[in-house]
C-alpha cells in the first residue's frame, strides 16, 4: 500500500499565528496537533502536499530543494506576521515523481532555487503536522488550467512514483471547503462562515469524507464548487488529486477531526485512512483517464466554457495504457 493516510487540512496563517483569537481557530489547531500525533505514529516515508495555494500556470512544479529556508509573510493576512521556516525536501522523490508525470504525457518540472517563496498553506502545514522534519516531504502545484482529465492522471502519477521507489506516502490536500472569505473587516470572536449556503453545503460534503466515500467526494465537487466556492484554482482539484494518488475508491475509514469558520472560509481537518471495507451508496459514473493529451478549450477567448460533467473528459484524447 503506497498511501497509507490521507488528510484534506487547511492553510490560512491564522492557525500559525493567531490560533486563540477565536475559540473555533483554536479548536482547528488543536485538531492540527491530533494529525501531527498520527503522523508521528505512521509508518510512512515521505508527505506529498498538493497545495491550492501554489498556482501555476504551465504544467506543473514540485518543490525539490533539499532545505528550503525563508521568512513568509502571507499576500492577503501579512498583518498578521511573519513565519520563518526552514523544511526538509526529498529531492530524490521529486525528481522521481516529475519523471513519471512527464511518462504519462504530463508537463512537470522541479523547482530547487534559493529564496523560492513557498506558498502559505504549505508552510502552515508543515509547520504544524512535521515541526521537526522528521519526514520529508514534496510540495505539488496546482495548475489553474488543469481539468480533471489531467489532474487525475497527476494523482496516478504519484503513484508510479511511489511504486518505482519502494516509499510510503502520507498524501495531503491543502485546502478549504467553502472557500468565500469575509469581504469586510470583522473582529475574529465574530467569524463564522461566510454564507447558510455554504454551510449546508460543507457540512454535506464532509458527510462523504466521514463516511470514507472519498471518489465519491471527488465526483461531487463539481457541483460543490458550484454551490459552495469562489471561482478560483483551488476549486475541486484537491479532491480530484487525493482520489487519484489514493486510489480511486471509497474503501476508507473517515474522521473528520475538526470543522470552524476561519474568516469567512470553511476549514475542516479530515483524516482518511484505507479500509477493506467499501462505502455504501457508491456513485461512481465518470470516466477514468490514464494519460493525458491536452484540452480543447484553450481558444475560448477567456470565456469559461463549462461542458456537461459526461462530455469534459469524453471529449479528450486519451489513450488508455
Amino acid at each position: 500500500m503506497s498511501v497509507i493516510k490521507g488528510y484534506v487540512l487547511p492553510g490560512l496563517p491564522h492557525l500559525v499565528l493567531t490560533p486563540d483569537a477565536n475559540p473555533g481557530w483554536k479548536k482547528v489547531r488543536q485538531a492540527m496537533d491530533k494529525v501531527r500525533k498520527e503522523i508521528e505514529a505512521a509508518d510512512a516515508d515521505v508527505l506529498i502536499l498538493y497545495s491550492t495555494y501554489w498556482p501555476s500556470i504551465i504544467g506543473h512544479q514540485i518543490q525539490s530543494r533539499p532545505e528550503p529556508e525563508f521568512v513568509h509573510v502571507d499576500d492577503e493576512f501579512h498583518e498578521l506576521g511573519s513565519i520563518p521556516y526552514k523544511f526538509r525536501m526529498d529531492e530524490a522523490f521529486a525528481q522521481a515523481y516529475v519523471a513519471a508525470a512527464k511518462e504519462r504525457k504530463l508537463t512537470a518540472r522541479t523547482v530547487n532555487y534559493n529564496g523560492f517563496p513557498i506558498d502559505t498553506g504549505s508552510v502552515v502545514v508543515l509547520k504544524l503536522i512535521n515541526p521537526n522534519n522528521r519526514l520529508p516531504a514534496v510540495i505539488v502545484s496546482s495548475n489553474i488550467y488543469s481539468d480533471r482529465a489531467e489532474t487525475l492522471v497527476l494523482g496516478k502519477a504519484g503513484r508510479d512514483a511511489l511504486a518505482k521507489t519502494g516509499k510510503k506516502a502520507i498524501a495531503i490536500s491543502i485546502t478549504s471547503l467553502s472557500n468565500r472569505l469575509h469581504d469586510h473587516f470583522i473582529d475574529p470572536k465574530d467569524d463564522k462562515i461566510n454564507s447558510l449556503k455554504d454551510q449546508e453545503w460543507n457540512q454535506k460534503f464532509l458527510e462523504f469524507l466521514e463516511a470514507g466515500r472519498l471518489e465519491d467526494a471527488s465526483q461531487l465537487s463539481r457541483q460543490f464548487h458550484r454551490e459552495a466556492r469562489v471561482n478560483k484554482v483551488a476549486n475541486f482539484k484537491p479532491f480530484w488529486w487525493l482520489a487519484s494518488i489514493m486510489g480511486q475508491s471509497n474503501r476508507y475509514k473517515g474522521e473528520v477531526f475538526e470543522y470552524q469558520p476561519i474568516m469567512g472560509s470553511g476549514a475542516a481537518v479530515v483524516g482518511l485512512t484505507p479500509s477493506a471495507s467499501e462505502a455504501r451508496d457508491l456513485e461512481f459514473d465518470e470516466n477514468d483517464p490514464d494519460s493525458y493529451a491536452g484540452e480543447r478549450n484553450v481558444l475560448s477567448g477567456g470565456v469559461e466554457v463549462e461542458l456537461p460533467d459526461d462530455e469534459d473528459i469524453a471529449d479528450l484524447d486519451v489513450e488508455k495504457t
